[in-house]
């Protein structure tokens, strides 16, 4: 019969398409041994359940999830960002995005909700009554205003609806996520983003406000090193002029 750490060992496995052969090759197991852990004719030990994490790519919270139901501790803690042992990480997102300056930049979390924002990002989405623990999702699923501001906004919703469906596959599915995506790709109504021919180097979000044109392009930037299960979710995302104007726009505003 099978465990919960069997359970959850599967739908892990199954998430990543692999076999109980290929898991087992990569963690340096027998295909039988992977069998037993899932029918729970073996236990595995702490090390195990860190090795086959690593393998099938289980974020944080997830391998605290299967830890437990192996009967062993958690092993990573989900600190609230103003803990005292996450100011060198606060410090360092206000670095960037402060520096990000006379552009904008935003901090989120795994929900994509606004965590921080610079001046700039402050300045820009004030038009639009966007402001801090508001959803990025929600805002671009529910708010009509700012859907007919993006003036490409079915490439945008595309390339968001692409992002969000593997920000939830990489986390096992995410209720929150999944419900976006739902909601985007509704939106869409199974329009094409693309004319035929060759694609550009990258699509930006082109939207008017404040009676201004702006397009932009963004980066996104992680803690690769994180253990924290909040850290591992923070997201940096920079935005950088894609056009002469909008960058001339942004040097005036600054």
């Amino acid at each position: 019969m099978s465990t919960a750490f069997g359970t959850f060992l599967k739908d892990w496995r199954n998430q990543r398409r692999m076999s109980q052969l290929d898991l087992g090759l990569c963690a340096n197991v027998s295909a039988r041994h992977i069998s037993f852990l899932e029918t729970g004719r073996a236990r595995p030990s702490r090390s195990m359940v860190f090795q086959l994490c690593d393998e099938l790519e289980v974020p944080r919270q997830a391998r605290n999830n299967l830890l437990t139901a192996a009967g062993l501790a958690p092993a990573y803690a989900n600190r609230p960002m103003e803990a005292a042992e996450m100011q060198p990480v606060l410090e360092a997102v206000d670095w960037m995005l402060e520096r990000h300056s006379p552009y904008p930049a935003i901090a989120l979390d795994r929900h994509w909700k606004l965590l921080k924002m610079n001046k700039v990002a402050v300045m820009l989405f004030s038009g639009f009554g966007i402001g801090i623990n508001d959803s990025m999702l929600d805002i671009l699923t529910q708010s009509m205003e700012v859907r007919e501001a993006i003036e490409n906004f079915d490439e945008v919703a595309h390339h968001t609806l692409a992002r969000v469906r593997t920000e939830s596959a990489h986390l096992g599915g995410d209720p929150v996520l999944d419900a976006a995506a739902a909601r985007i790709s509704e939106l869409l109504d199974h329009k094409e983003p693309f004319s035929e021919g060759v694609l550009p180097p990258f699509v930006p979000t082109r939207y008017r406000t404040q009676g201004q044109s702006y397009s932009f392009f963004s980066t996104f930037s992680q803690f690769s090193t994180a253990e924290d299960v909040a850290l591992s979710e923070l997201k940096v995302e920079m935005l950088f002029p894609a056009d002469e104007a909008t960058r001339q726009l942004m040097l005036a505003l600054a």
